[in-house]
């Protein structure tokens, strides 16, 4: 049969490594788009409410549900004692994370009962009826706090060890410690959550779930209904923006609107309000970073010692692996020669924390830019030449190990930041912003050209595999689905690009359909990145059965060797013949051909061992760099990002034009994360910030002014990924600390560069406001 080709050449506009618009952009522009709540739903459909509770922590004495009850249109109220199953939605298992409450309220705005009726107004309505009894009990809604009350860990904390850092701290000619506070963050997503249950015969039951992870919701339906995962079908079309949001969140919407729908025989649909997604759902983890590092006079980094500990709410969710990750990024892209890293994994009287886009390693990495900004300032550097000094070697050299002992053998972060620093023209910037903060009495600049070396693979390693299904039908029409799921960011045109690709054949004869747990089973999340890297291999894989399967039909039928079976656009050349790409489909399926393939993909040389610290969690490594110049108000706080540029690395990019809208809306996302998104629980643990009203997510006008992003067209992924791309949707959310390093130099000029700012994160108006003024005493 013909040698694979992994670099998929093509002459065709549907091919890979073109630009491509998004299959369903002119739907979202126009509203056609069907999102769950759109879609027509079946006759006699109910609608649920959340029943909420108002306590941090609690013991629940009496809960009267008698009002609601009564509520004309009600039909069922569930509590506790209806769930068929375990009462348990926590991924893992771990049987911390109730999906009702029994006995005890863990944080303010905790589920204790769901309402079903016929309209959801009424739903609502009748769900604020409850009347409550409570114990109170002492509550932590914040790090320190929790450690003042002895809270334990959600879950066991990780140690990442490599040489002797406590003995290097004694010995280096340099040392500081410090700490910083580093905040959550509310995923936002345009679509709430929402799940609609459809009961079918005996046990069978179709979800339509705005998730990420079509298998978790089909597992954790079964386990409450307490029935097979085979009797639970889940789909998912298209969702209104995850972020991580959806990953694991999902669950308890689509286990109580299932648990309904089986005792009434009818539809349930569960779409919270805005202001209740925010309450029940989880978010970023905040963290507080408390470091220690040692440095000679030259700016080297000689050793670092951190503690990263996590709110991370009542329940583990998925504390564990995104406290790891922050470990796995407190380096970036620096070569620490001794290091000791360790989690600290908290239990707090607040939601359960989640996933969110970067999965921990952004704070991670955060932590990492002060370490490097607190040496500049010590030495009275530039923050880029200390950055510069300290970056992992070209591979071959000691300078290539991380503290989890990866290899670091991919290494283009020099040629990044080099050009970066050229094309944004940064030195000859710094110098005139120096300048201009020496006369400028109220107005001051910052300029900041920060790296990031992102881990790209799942750090649950059963996690990183992934499979498709693929029909071609008797016109030559191909029908693909796959593990990943759409959440705005194209994946899925990119694997029909890839099909596209391989057949030869006008992307538009390639038909994408809803994520279904009933054609691919076992998938993963679409999370980690990882979406076009494990969905695009495994729909590779399915088409070159299919291929293999036609070579060996147009050989025995032509009587030609197989290596001169060629696939052209829209065409199969057979010999000296050639065939309309529909016409040879007719012809394979009248000789028998089978025309359907499911391909499986795996990611290889990905191994780790937590205990030890120790393996190769990454299958290779996305890097990029940003710089951004800000000016700051030292009378009110309030700043203008002036300009971003960025260069980043996708890797040879499946879709440039995607890939490059992934970039952008990621830097805005992660610069909001860095200065106006801040979460804040009052006194009696209620969020405040629960609403667009009080929670402050960028505008199209807090863009950056002139905003240059560049993909690195020169790359290369040098692992076998598909078509050699990287991934793209996460790395790039870190870009946004270049924001926060310039306005930490645009406070730092007050006090004439002489001390770190510390500058702690959302840097918001008032924070920056502080930090000016503190420069000023000082």
């Amino acid at each position: 049969m013909n040698k694979i080709d992994m670099t998929f050449k093509s002459e065709i506009s549907g091919s890979m490594h073109r630009d491509r618009r998004h299959d369903s952009a002119h739907k979202h522009v126009t509203g056609e788009a069907d999102y769950i709540d759109d879609m027509q739903a079946p006759e006699g459909t109910l609608h649920m409410a959340a029943g909420l509770t108002d306590r941090a922590h609690a013991e629940i004495l009496e809960m009267d549900l008698s009002e609601v009850e009564a509520t004309p249109g009600v039909k069922l109220v569930l509590t506790h004692k209806d769930i068929p199953g375990h009462n348990d939605i926590g991924p893992g298992h771990t049987g911390d994370e109730p999906l009702l409450a029994e006995k005890k309220v863990e944080f303010h705005g905790q589920m204790a009962f769901a309402v079903v009726a016929e309209t959801r107004e009424i739903a609502r309505a009748a769900a604020r009826k409850a009347r409550f009894t409570y114990r109170d009990l002492p509550h932590a809604t914040d790090i320190v706090d929790a450690r003042a009350l002895d809270y334990p860990m959600v879950t066991k904390p990780m140690t990442l060890k490599r040489g002797d850092a406590v003995s290097s701290l004694e010995k280096a000619p340099r040392r500081l410690k410090g700490q910083m506070r580093i905040g959550g963050q509310e995923h936002f997503y345009l679509e709430s959550h929402i799940a609609l249950a459809i009961p079918g015969e005996d046990d069978e039951m179709t979800i339509w779930s705005s998730t990420q992870h079509p298998s978790e919701v089909q597992h954790m339906v079964a386990t409450i209904l307490h029935v097979p995962n085979h009797a639970i079908t889940v789909m998912t079309r298209r969702m209104g923006g995850g972020f991580g949001g959806k990953e694991t969140q999902g669950n308890q919407f689509a286990a109580l609107a299932a648990i309904a729908a089986r005792k009434l025989k009818r539809a349930v649909k569960f779409r919270p309000d805005r202001d209740e997604d925010m309450t029940m759902t989880g978010k970023r983890h905040d963290f507080l970073v408390e470091y220690e590092t040692g440095f000679d006079d030259d700016g080297n980094i000689l050793a670092v010692k951190a503690n990263y500990a996590a709110r991370c709410g009542f329940a583990a969710d998925l504390s564990g692996p995104v406290t790891d990750r922050a470990l796995f990024h407190a380096d970036n892209a620096y070569f620490y020669p001794d290091v000791l890293l360790t989690s600290e994994p908290i239990k707090t009287n607040t939601v359960s924390n989640t996933a969110f886009r970067g999965f921990g390693g952004p704070q991670g990495l955060v932590g990492a830019e002060r370490l490097i900004e607190e040496v500049a300032y010590a030495l009275g550097k530039d923050p880029l030449e200390i950055r510069k000094k300290n970056f992992y070697a070209i591979e071959g050299d000691e300078r290539c190990l991380t503290p989890y002992h990866q290899k670091v053998e991919d290494n283009v972060i020099h040629r990044i930041v080099d050009e970066l620093e050229t094309s944004a023209d940064y030195q000859a910037r710094r110098a005139a912003i120096i300048e201009f903060n020496k006369t400028s009495r109220i107005i001051r600049k910052g300029i900041a050209l920060t790296p990031v070396k992102f881990g790209i693979s799942f750090t649950f390693t059963p996690y990183n595999q992934a499979g498709a299904l693929v029909h071609i039908y008797q016109d030559g029409s191909v029908h693909l689905n796959h593990g990943g799921t759409e959440m705005g960011q194209g994946l899925y045109t990119k694997v029909a690009q890839v099909i596209a690709d391989e057949f030869q054949i006008d992307i538009e004869r390639v038909k994408i359909t809803a994520t279904t747990t009933g054609k691919v089973p076992n998938t993963s999340a679409t999370a980690a990145s990882s979406g076009s890297d494990l969905n695009g291999m495994a729909a590779y894989d399915a088409a070159r059965q299919l291929k293999d399967r036609l070579y060996s039909f147009a050989a025995e039928k032509w009587g030609v060797p197989a290596a001169s079976v060629e696939f052209l656009p829209n065409r199969v050349r057979v010999g000296d013949e050639e065939i309309p790409f529909p016409t040879f489909i007719k012809q394979a399926y009248m000789a028998r051909v089978h025309l359907s393939a499911a391909g499986f993909y795996k990611t290889p040389k990905i191994h780790w061992d937590r205990a030890k610290g120790m393996g190769r969690p990454f299958f290779y490594y996305a890097y990029g760099a940003s710089c951004s110049e800000v000016s700051i108000d030292t009378l009110t706080g309030e700043y203008i990002i002036d300009r971003t540029d960025i260069l980043h690395d996708v890797g040879k990019s499946l879709n440039p034009a995607i890939d490059k809208g992934q970039v952008e809306g990621a830097f805005v996302q992660g610069m909001g994360w860095l200065t106006t998104e801040e979460l804040w629980w009052d006194g009696k643990g209620r969020l405040r910030t629960h609403a667009p009203s009080t929670y402050k997510i960028p505008l199209a006008s807090d863009r950056p002014a002139i905003f240059n992003v560049n993909l690195a067209e020169w790359s290369e992924n040098r692992e076998m990924t598909i078509g050699r791309s990287k991934a793209v949707g996460e790395p790039p959310f870190m870009l946004g600390v270049s924001v926060l390093e310039a306005l930490s130099m645009a406070v730092a000029s007050v006090g004439d560069y002489k001390r770190c700012p510390q500058l702690d994160a959302p840097a918001t108006p008032e924070r920056v406001l502080m930090a000016v003024e503190r420069m000023r005493k000082a």
